[in-house]
């Protein structure tokens, strides 16, 4: 499998991150043939709630969207509330939307999609309790597996990770999406 060959795809996290919003993102998109780059605002490792420890590839700050064709955001309480605080990461985000290139997002992710500005008119599933921060925000949030809007794909918590796996890779295979905004 290798749809995905000459892609690289940029996972922004840190410390606190859902080990499994992780790993298993990370070893769909490699495995169809895609470079990911591990990208933070912090330097060295960085450890997940469950203890899964791995090497920041890039800092936020040194790094643009121009650079990648695709963007995850795994979750985790820790990770989402740390990342949402942090400019260059917010910024980092919003370049991707701007640029109307794919976006997977998963539990309690979206909390940066809010501080960037990317929700109002989306529709969107996340960890429940992030729900009245996405309506507040503009989006239409839904309980669902795994929603798609637009090369915006979101699912809700680890138990999705097969069906929003499927289409991480589905949509980063597709490329741009002209509706994807910021």
């Amino acid at each position: 499998m290798t749809h995905l060959t000459g892609k690289t795809v940029a996972f922004l996290m840190t410390d606190g991150f859902e080990d499994s919003e992780f790993t298993e993102p990370w070893k769909a998109v490699t495995e169809h043939g895609a470079e990911a780059l591990l990208v933070s605002p912090k330097t060295g490792e960085l450890e997940g709630k469950n203890g899964y420890r791995r090497q920041v590839d890039r800092q936020v700050a040194d790094v643009v969207p121009d650079q990648f064709d695709a963007l995850v955001l795994p979750g985790g309480v820790v990770n989402g509330d740390n990342l949402r605080t942090d400019q260059d990461s917010v910024d980092f985000v919003r370049g991707f939307f701007e640029q109307h290139k794919p976006v997977g997002v998963i539990c309690h992710g979206p909390w940066i999609l809010i501080e960037a500005g990317v929700v109002d008119g989306r529709t969107i599933t996340s960890w429940p309790s992030l729900r009245t921060d996405l309506v507040n925000a503009g989006a239409r949030w839904v309980d669902e597996e795994v929603v798609v809007d637009e090369g915006l794909v979101s699912s809700r918590k680890p138990d999705d990770l097969p069906a929003f796996c499927a289409k991480v890779v589905e949509e980063i295979a597709e490329g741009k999406h002209a509706e994807q905004r910021a």
